[in-house]
This record gives C-alpha cells, structure tokens and sequence, in this order.
C-alpha cells in the first residue's frame, strides 16, 4: 500500500506496471493512494522488490506491507 503526492498516482502506477513479481497495480481512495500485489516464493525478492524498485520511486512518500502465505 502506498501513499504518494497528490497527483502523483498515474505515473507512479505506469513506473510499477512493468516490475518484474507486480501482478496487479490499483489506484484506490481512502488512506492509502496505489494498492500493489506482488508475488514471489521467496520473502527476499519480494523485500528487493519493495526497497529497491518501488520506494526509491521518485513522490512515492511512504509504503506499507502486508505478506500473505498461501
């Protein structure tokens, strides 16, 4: 889950489409700004996924995760 600056929202949705283990990006209202699902079998691609790739996105303020096990 991600807060960004207002306005931002498109263009940080297009820069996490094409991340590789991004399944589904949203745009949602409420607390939160972008809604991201990302899948992997292993916790420390999903971290690098994360750190690496979306929150070093430039107006992305701050992320929120939550890990799911199937």
């Amino acid at each position: 889950m991600i807060n960004c600056e207002m306005g931002s929202e498109s263009s940080i949705i297009e820069k996490i489409k094409p991340i590789e283990g991004v399944k589904e990006v949203l745009g949602v209202f409420g607390n939160y700004d972008v809604l991201v699902k990302i899948q992997s079998s292993k916790i420390d691609e999903i971290r690098r996924t994360i750190v690496a790739n979306i929150r070093s996105i430039d107006k992305i303020r701050c992320t929120t995760t939550l890990m799911c096990a199937n």
